[in-house]
């Protein structure tokens, strides 16, 4: 091979993996990440109470200041916004729910007990926790305004 078609063939491979590594990097921005889930209810502070006590989030500052929401820490850059204003609960179907892991399903389902709240299984058993075929435990209940969760010990 001839020393041009070398340093044209070498050329051509720098300036592919710059436009490469341009375009991944554009990727990566253009990317869209979780910033919060909007849940409209009734009784604010009854669903406040509930995330806050039930399953565990802080709250944190929510810039409206007109009593009418709570935001809540779900990770690190993401947040549940409670907002107030709904007429009634809805129903609302289990397969579109927000999903929390904790340390231990059996833990848990000790504090939902303690608290007189319902839990069931992936089939409607109650007072049930599914195995998932990757050994994961999980178990569902509903928030005051019957928004399904999902509760699992994933460690991912």
């Amino acid at each position: 091979m001839n020393r041009n078609y070398l340093l044209t063939m070498l050329l051509a491979l720098l300036v592919a993996g710059c436009c490469t590594q341009s375009a991944t990097a554009q990727d990566n921005r253009a990317k869209a990440n979780i910033n919060h889930l909007a849940i409209f209810v009734v009784d604010l502070q009854k669903s406040g109470n509930f995330y806050q006590n039930i399953i565990g989030l802080d709250t944190i500052s929510e810039p409206f200041h007109d009593g009418k929401h709570i935001w809540m820490r779900i990770g690190p850059h993401s947040a549940l916004h409670i907002i107030q204003g709904a007429d009634a609960p809805i129903k609302h179907f289990k397969n579109n729910h927000i999903c929390f892991s904790v340390p231990s399903v059996r833990a848990f389902t000790a504090k939902l007990k303690e608290y007189h709240i319902k839990w069931e299984d992936v089939s409607g058993k109650e007072e049930g926790i599914t195995r998932r075929p990757d050994g994961i435990l999980q178990i569902w209940l509903q928030d005051p305004d019957g928004y399904w969760i999902e509760i699992n010990d994933d460690r991912s």
